[in-house]
């Protein structure tokens, strides 16, 4: 089997180390770089040359659109993005593929498989890319999602939204309670909350969103506000706002 370089321009520390891990577990590909905003990955892409970038869309510095237009040689590309409106813009441009964040081993062996059976088929030149295609990318809802890969103790695994609880907004990173545990994954809660069932998934302030499907019971406090009990015993307040959305809820 031919070994294809790979280079990972990716601005998450948690989808970088899992593209790390599953490049390193493939014997086709062999790691030669990785950049954490779009500025360094130009530079870096142009200087080593790899076969293939997988590349987010959304870095700091250079989108990975600005980084396609300005490559000098354009590598074979698979986009990685949380939102899959992006997909129909990814293979207008001609890119092999794209994995929509968080990806399973599956999916990203999928696009591999791809890229290994099309080798050289790369992107259009950069005057292909105009800002209409560009535009593109940010009219599409996202899809729904049916799990999302987390860490723990080590392991990455890929955790079923049946199972989650209720969602914290926690700095940066999201706090996923499910299974009697917290798990915290670089995903901001709005981006989240776009792709999951919102007749499962009730917003009740803005930084929590719950499962309805965990709930236990709700009650009014002093201030009209619902509290909102999760099967584990955890307490939740809902705002007004939402508070009103839920009764109106009930039959």
């Amino acid at each position: 089997m031919t070994t294809r370089t790979v280079f990972i321009a990716e601005d998450e520390p948690l989808a970088r180390d899992v593209l790390r891990d599953f490049i390193y577990a493939h014997d086709g590909l062999r790691l030669v770089g990785e950049a954490a905003d779009g500025a360094s990955a130009l530079a870096q892409i142009d200087r080593i040359g790899p076969d293939i970038v997988f590349m987010d869309i959304q870095m700091p510095e250079m989108t990975g659109l600005e980084v396609l237009r300005r490559l000098a040689v354009v590598p074979d590309i698979v986009f990685t993005t949380a939102y899959d409106q992006y997909a129909v813009t990814a293979f207008e441009l001609n890119a092999v593929d794209y994995l929509l964040k968080p990806f399973t081993r599956a999916r990203f062996d999928a696009a591999v498989a791809r890229l290994l059976e099309t080798p050289g088929a790369g992107v259009p030149a950069r005057d292909a890319m105009d800002d209409g295609l560009a535009q593109a990318f940010l009219q599409r809802a996202p899809s729904r999602i049916e799990r999302i890969l987390v860490r723990d103790r080590g392991r990455i695994f890929p955790l079923s939204v049946n199972e989650i609880a209720y969602l914290k907004a926690d700095a940066k990173y999201t706090a996923i309670a499910a299974r009697g545990h917290t798990f915290l994954v670089r995903i901001g809660i709005s981006e989240l909350e776009a792709q999951l069932d919102p007749g499962r998934f009730i917003r009740i302030h803005r930084s929590a969103l719950v499962n309805l499907d965990f709930v236990d019971s709700m009650r009014a406090d002093d201030q009209s506000q619902l509290e909102i009990t999760m099967r584990d015993g955890t307490v939740l307040t809902a705002s007004r706002e939402a508070s009103k959305i839920l009764r109106e809820m009930a039959i």
